[in-house]
């Protein structure tokens, strides 16, 4: 597989990531055997990026990517994974991207990775409470102290990197992107094209809609918060993660920008009760 260069990091990436959402427990049980299996072989057959975070089982995905990685040489594989997202103490998730939430967050994430340094770190969801300076500041302040190497966000738009770029430049974007959700095309794709940001789209393959039904494993609850949230602000999570590259991926990645396709299940998940639902806003959706 040949690899491509992410944005101004001047990451040298696949053009595929493996993207571990699935595992954190939040879709159902894990059958982690088959997980670690499904990461090795992506590494075997040429994925050297593997994208996870913090909330995805607060340490579950995490700890699971760092034994099926355990043993091949560091600078063979790039390892990303997210901050800004805190459990609240009654259950969900809120945004949490204060610098002492962040730090902490970081060495969460460093021991659950069981490694010395994270390649990317992102920035989860855009955090209004905070002002973007403090959150950036602390950013620079752990990539001083060799913590983490470079620094992107997620979920963020084109007026929200400029912002966080006055104190700290965004190097890369995780947005989500498919052909039913293009509107990154209109303001967020030219930022990042005329910045160097690289983009990382998740959800390529886009949710379900030809499915008459809702599937049955997300909560309707959390089905009603998304759609009002989409009503509200056009920027609703996904509902479900996909299999499959789509339309939106494909043309990501013939614009040298990188898709997920592996947040599907590769066979990692045993039918079951599901877990909280992404798609909260109380809590807040954090995909």
């Amino acid at each position: 597989m040949k690899n491509i260069r992410l944005g101004r990091s001047e990451l040298e990436v696949s053009p595929i990531a493996f993207g571990t959402w699935q595992l954190g427990g939040d879709w159902g049980a894990t059958d982690e055997e088959a997980a670690v299996a499904a990461i090795r072989r992506a590494a075997e057959c040429g994925i050297n990026f593997f994208d996870t975070a913090q909330a995805y089982g607060f340490g579950a995905s995490e700890s699971l990517l760092a034994r099926a990685l355990k043993g091949r040489p560091r600078d063979e594989v790039v390892i990303a994974t997210k901050g800004g997202l805190r459990p609240m103490a009654g259950g969900g998730i809120e945004r949490d991207a204060s610098p002492d939430w962040i730090r902490r967050g970081v060495d969460s994430s460093l021991k659950a990775l069981g490694t010395d340094y994270i390649d990317l770190y992102q920035i989860h969801w855009p955090d209004p409470k905070v002002p973007f300076a403090e959150t950036a500041g602390a950013l620079a302040d752990l990539k001083a102290a060799g913590k983490i190497r470079h620094v992107g966000v997620s979920n963020y738009d084109a007026a929200q990197m400029a912002e966080f770029s006055r104190t700290l430049p965004v190097e890369t974007l995780q947005p989500v992107y498919h052909m039913f959700r293009r509107d990154i095309e209109e303001s967020v794709l030219p930022y990042t094209k005329a910045h160097g940001i690289g983009v990382l789209a998740y959800g390529p393959s886009g949710p379900r809609l030809a499915e008459r039904r809702p599937h049955p494993r997300i909560p309707l609850r959390a089905r009603r918060l998304a759609l009002k949230e989409r009503r509200i602000s056009g920027r609703a999570i996904p509902p479900k993660p996909e299999s499959s590259l789509g339309t939106g991926a494909l043309r990501a990645a013939r614009a040298g920008h990188v898709g997920e396709p592996a947040r599907h299940r590769v066979g990692a998940r045993q039918p079951g009760r599901a877990g909280r639902h992404r798609g909260h806003s109380q809590p807040k959706a954090h995909r």
